[in-house]
């Protein structure tokens, strides 16, 4: 915990550690939010042994840990967790002020052959997760991480021998692989109870996806629909968005839309101004030559530029 202010909740994603959010926590702290980063079930710091990990827990985790800070809180969720958040805002929307999802499994993914046979990240992702599950093996799912970090801090080397570390201890690798039998279906069904502000974001590279483009329209007409908050009054969803190049890793700076999420739901105070207003356009339209009463104006020669135009 760190910071004061409105609460913002961090759970990362599946097979790593609260310390993905190891940039974003401080920012959030020094904007003027109280940032809660914790890890998820079987990871990290937390306990082992548990039944089952999927994003319906999560969300009942997520959901306890807000009510033992104090809520309300904004989620700032991905992948596993993004899923999770969605189910927290639909279940006890009176705790969730607002919800940021990044590259998140909302949806039952859908197997894309052509894009199997297409797309080279999205063929390496399939291999390097099936083999994780199939042969439980650390070195897969670190050269997964590789392929998801298409740009990486300059601790990423060191950031991953801690969580290979982690991931070595006994019964973690277990714990792990427990979210792989997880499915989204539980966040998709709780999608059209969504009321509160809402931001999909996803990176145009991430290898979970042929096409995360087209993931982000297909969410972004769903997720987070608007309604009304606690004041009474009516909130419009806000709007998916692609950041290029896979920025919607934790481990980039914050994206502009999540810091304008987290004003609108957890309505910290912020030194930004307002938006500059749109310079006037400089160019004016030449004038066109006067035409006598009752006249009809000439049709241009073709090749020949029309009368009053240089």
């Amino acid at each position: 915990m760190t910071g004061s202010g409105p609460l913002v909740v961090l759970p990362p994603g599946i097979g790593v550690r609260r310390q993905a959010y190891r940039f974003l926590a401080p920012m959030l702290a020094q904007a003027g939010y109280r940032v809660a980063n914790a890890d998820l079930r079987g990871h990290g710091e937390s306990s082992m042994g548990w039944p089952a990990i999927n994003n319906t827990d999560v969300a009942g985790d997520l959901l306890a840990l807000v009510d033992h800070l104090g809520g309300p809180a904004v989620i700032v969720g991905y992948s596993l967790s993004g899923g999770a958040a969605t189910i927290a805002a639909a279940t006890q929307p009176e705790q969730v002020a607002g919800i940021v999802e990044i590259n998140p499994f909302t949806r039952k993914p859908r197997f894309d052959l052509g894009g199997l046979l297409r797309i080279r990240r999205y063929r390496r992702c399939a291999f390097l997760l099936t083999g994780t599950q199939v042969f439980r093996s650390l070195g897969l799912w670190l050269r997964y991480l590789n392929l998801a970090y298409p740009t990486r801090p300059a601790d990423y080397a060191d950031y991953i021998a801690a969580l290979a570390a982690k991931l070595r201890e006994p019964g973690r690798m277990a714990e792990f692989q427990k979210t792989f039998k997880s499915t989204p279906a539980g966040a998709e069904a709780q999608l059209p109870h969504v009321r509160c502000p809402a931001l999909v974001i996803m990176g145009t590279l991430d290898p979970d996806f042929a096409h995360p483009g087209r993931r982000r329209r297909d969410r972004g007409g769903h997720a987070g629909r608007g309604g009304h908050g606690r004041d009474g009054r009516r909130r419009r969803a806000l709007p998916a968005r692609a950041i290029p190049r896979g920025g919607g890793r934790t481990g980039d700076p914050v994206p502009q839309g999540t810091r304008r999420c987290l004003e609108r739901g957890g309505r910290a105070p912020t030194s930004r101004g307002p938006p500059p207003a749109c310079p006037a356009k400089s160019a004016t339209p030449l004038p066109r030559p006067a035409c006598p009463p009752g006249a009809r104006r000439p049709r241009p020669v073709p090749g020949q530029a029309p009368a009053g135009r240089a």
